[in-house]
């Protein structure tokens, strides 16, 4: 299998085409892809994309969707986003030991709902990843911090931050991203490249970015100036990404939070 079968065959949010500097993914011309660049140049496009999570989640609890805060639309919009940069980046470096890092004005994307929205990555930046891998997963996990937690994945924060949600919450996301990449790849990768994963992700929680998002919590925890393997029942965030405020009339309680959440927890945050 190529590059992209095995990404795929990991799932849906390790999943990617691939296109051209001057061509669309796949041979698509009929406008269908974007600029992922759009999301940060253009304010009116992150909100709408927030507005449709909103109505998304509001519609799956029986409610209205003004019966949810735009900033909850807001900051799960941006954890699904920063999930479909995450994924691919940690799934290929578990692969093939290389920083599969794009700008978003080379990325392409398509704004639909439910699950892991098609993304496209230039051609040339795959080619580059497998040319530049990295023996040490210390040194690659710095390389990805700078230029994807430190890049896209940042600009991402800076505009969604816009929407009144806290910075505190929206690298929480990143870093629950992160982790749910590892344990993905821990239910479907080869043990070898799971555990690649889960090294790679605790790595990746001790950058700069990402410090202070999450906390270990037993040998399976990460974050923090320690932290063991990550993607571990033991991760926990410290922030909440507010998607229980989605759920049905008298469903709440701990069945409407996140596994991962510091409420979850007992902690407030």
């Amino acid at each position: 299998m190529g590059v992209r079968e095995q990404l795929a065959a990991l799932g849906p949010f390790f999943a990617f085409a691939t296109h051209r500097a001057d061509g669309h993914p796949d041979g698509h011309p009929d406008g269908s892809w974007r600029s992922m660049a759009e999301l940060v140049e253009d304010p009116a496009v992150l909100r709408d994309r927030a507005e449709a999570v909103r109505g998304h989640l509001a519609a799956g609890a029986g409610q209205p969707p003004a019966a949810l805060e735009l900033r909850v639309g807001a900051s799960v919009a941006q954890l699904g986003l920063a999930a479909r940069l995450v994924s691919p980046a940690v799934g290929f470096a578990a692969l093939y030991g290389g920083a599969l890092v794009a700008g978003l004005d080379e990325l392409r994307w398509q704004p639909v709902l439910g699950g892991g929205f098609p993304l496209s990555f230039p051609e040339q930046a795959v080619a580059g990843a497998l040319g530049r891998a990295e023996a040490d997963p210390r040194a690659l996990a710095e390389r990805l911090g700078a230029e994807l937690l430190d890049g896209p994945v940042r600009a991402l924060v800076e505009a969604a931050a816009g929407l009144s949600v806290s910075r505190r919450v929206l690298w929480g996301n990143v870093a629950s991203a992160v982790n749910g990449s590892a344990a993905a790849l821990t239910a479907s990768a080869p043990a070898p490249v799971a555990a690649r994963a889960r090294t790679l992700a605790a790595l990746l929680q001790r950058q700069p970015a990402l410090r202070g998002a999450s906390t270990p919590s037993g040998p399976g925890g990460t974050g923090g100036a320690g932290g063991g393997a990550g993607g571990g029942a033991g991760f926990r965030r410290r922030s909440c990404c507010l998607i229980y405020r989605a759920a049905p009339p008298g469903g709440g309680g701990a069945r409407s939070l996140c596994g991962d959440c510091v409420l979850a927890g007992g902690r407030s945050g």
